[in-house]
């Protein structure tokens, strides 16, 4: 069995699986002959897709592990198992800075320790030519004896080097401290990328917080590009002027106006750190009241329901920066102005819902949707957009901002060939195409967001399957598209058919039960069960046929079947109640 709890791997039994990231899976193991813990970092199979991989994976492996220093988890070995390429490091007993921040805000003392740690041990690696690419809280390991490591150096690099499908052209790095140019895919990287991805660490060790959160990684990217950075004392009072001034050179959007190494800006913290008296960090519940305290009263327009989960995990993400106290008769106006926007929106809302064509009346209905409905765009907004693109014709984010645009004022024909301009300018780039997917599901553009997961897994190719939740994304996206009488021609069954057989399948029995007629839907049903029985989708599609041919027995008989199952993605369950509840009693 391959790494197993109880399985020997090498000389190393596998005790326990301490964690599991996009790259890697991590677990303590016992070496018997030197009586001690070690962690074993096996990396994901798909990079075995690229036949250059091993002896990549060993000549950089070797590179790391001349990484000797005492702030610097270090790599004893590298090895294979069953095919499987692993690193072996030393097992940390302690926690993770991300765990220490959970817990509450850090003593300004054991922030310069932390600061002091991570920056000799960056500059050492930078002196030696080698990137993190990483740096996060979450890679910065405190162990019970007081010492602090920075983990994870040059795994990405590892990663990024190769041609699996898992990588090839994907932005590595986490959303919450990704540097712009990284975000832009640039290859390029010097130590700069590592200043601002540290700096975002001392902006939330000094403020409390992260700069850029939002509900997907993809606005989180698109921030740090052309975002300007929230004032640290805006949002926190106590920050002083001088760890300020430190923070916004940090974080300067452009390498040349950061500092120029690491050293340089571990010094510059140091003393602004202690020239002053060290801030309080504010907690997120203290900024959620404070928002809640500056806002509008509690009788006024209730605040959004959350946006969608976002397929690509983030971490932590925390709330935006509260607003800077204005007067109050203004806010007063901002909100009248605001409910006025929503009185509008749902009045057009029923105009639209009663000029749909008489037959869509009577489809099954749809789950109630908690998403907030897109704002309207104004011209100006629109023109933004279109300048930005301008500017930046080979930047997709620039590109999807102006898909938004055209969405808000009901341009569907001019979003969708400016969907096609985003996906040409998203080249290889997965991750791109998984975070569109998700924000236009959240928009509930479903032939859109269905096109861009198909875009991710096409690149993702037929040896390593989509992750798990965005391949549920895609389904579902997919499924809510093809009842549309354009869904066949934007999105032909084959180019489905390609990367997942099943779903053209699903696509062809829903279009055709809507838009051909019933006997050749329940064909396509038919033809999906014998291809591949008892899928979740399967059993949704019986309940809906038999639901919209007014057998509602039978529909009663599937969905209850449905929702018994184990393992039944929630879109399908709320899909399947929703029918249940449309039936007579």
């Amino acid at each position: 069995m391959s790494f197993t709890v109880g399985e020997m791997v090498g000389p190393y039994r596998i005790i326990e699986q301490l964690g599991q990231g996009g790259m890697a899976t991590v677990y303590k193991a016992y070496h018997a002959a030197l009586d001690r813990y070690v962690a074993l970092k096996v990396l994901h199979p798909a990079f075995l897709e690229d036949p250059n991989f091993l002896a990549r994976f060993q000549r950089e492996a070797r590179l790391v592990a001349k990484l000797d220093h005492p702030n610097i988890v270090p790599i004893f070995d590298y090895a294979e198992h069953e095919g499987r390429p692993y690193l072996v490091m030393k097992f940390i007993e302690g926690e993770t800075l991300k765990a220490r921040l959970a817990r509450g805000s850090v003593a300004p003392e054991e922030t310069l320790r932390i600061v002091e740690a991570v920056g000799v041990a960056l500059s050492f690696a930078h002196k030696r030519g080698i990137l993190h690419r990483d740096v996060k809280p979450s890679n910065v390991l405190l162990s019970g004896d007081g010492g602090i490591y920075l983990a994870d150096f040059g795994l990405a690099r590892i990663a990024q080097s190769g041609e699996s499908t898992l990588t090839s052209d994907m932005i590595l790095g986490t959303p919450q401290y990704i540097s712009p140019e990284q975000a832009l895919g640039k290859k390029d990287l010097d130590e700069g990328t590592d200043i601002y991805s540290f700096g975002v660490m001392l902006y939330e060790l000094s403020v409390g917080k992260v700069p850029f959160s939002a509900d997907t990684p993809f606005s989180i990217i698109h921030d740090h590009i052309y975002s300007p950075l929230p004032m640290p004392r805006q949002v926190n009072p106590t920050v002083s002027e001088a760890v300020e001034r430190v923070l916004l050179k940090t974080l300067a959007k452009e390498r040349a106006d950061r500092h120029k190494d690491v050293h340089g800006m571990v010094d510059a913290f140091k003393h602004a750190w202690n020239e002053s008296t060290p801030p309080v960090p504010v907690a997120e519940e203290t900024i959620r009241a404070e928002m809640k305290t500056r806002g509008a009263p509690r009788t006024e327009v209730p605040p959004p329901p959350a946006g969608p989960v976002s397929t690509l995990k983030a971490e932590a993400p925390a709330p935006g920066p509260a607003p800077v106290p204005a007067v109050r008769k203004k806010i007063s106006w901002m909100w009248i102005a605001v409910g006025a926007l929503l009185l509008v929106c749902c009045v057009i809302g029923g105009l639209a819902l009663r000029s749909l064509p008489r037959g869509q009346t009577t489809r099954t209905p749809q789950p109630a949707d908690t998403r907030p409905p897109l704002p309207t765009s104004t011209p100006t907004e629109l023109e933004l957009a279109r300048q930005k693109v301008e500017s930046n014709p080979e930047d997709p984010y620039a590109h999807m901002d102006l898909v938004f645009a055209y969405l808000r004022v009901n341009q569907e024909t001019q979003a969708r060939d400016e969907l096609e301009n985003a996906i040409s300018a998203g080249g290889a780039n997965q991750q791109f195409f998984i975070d569109a997917g998700g924000r236009l599901a959240g928009a509930q553009s479903w032939l859109m967001s269905a096109r861009m997961y198909l875009r991710a897994a096409e690149l993702t190719g037929t040896g390593s399957p989509l992750p798990e939740e965005v391949s549920v994304a895609f389904h579902e996206a997919v499924y809510k598209a093809f009842i549309l009488p354009e869904a066949r021609d934007y999105i032909p069954y084959e180019s489905i058919g390609n990367v997942d057989k099943p779903l053209q399948y699903i696509a062809r029995a829903r279009y055709s039960f809507y838009n051909v007629d019933q006997t050749q839907g329940w064909t396509g049903l038919a033809d999906l069960d014998t291809y591949k029985a008892n899928m979740f989708e399967s059993g949704l599609l019986h309940g809906e046929f038999y639901a919209r041919s007014n057998k509602a027995a039978e529909a009663k008989r599937a969905l209850n079947t449905l929702l018994v199952r184990a393992g039944l993605p929630e879109w399908i369950r709320a899909e399947a109640r929703n029918i249940l509840d449309s039936l007579p009693k």
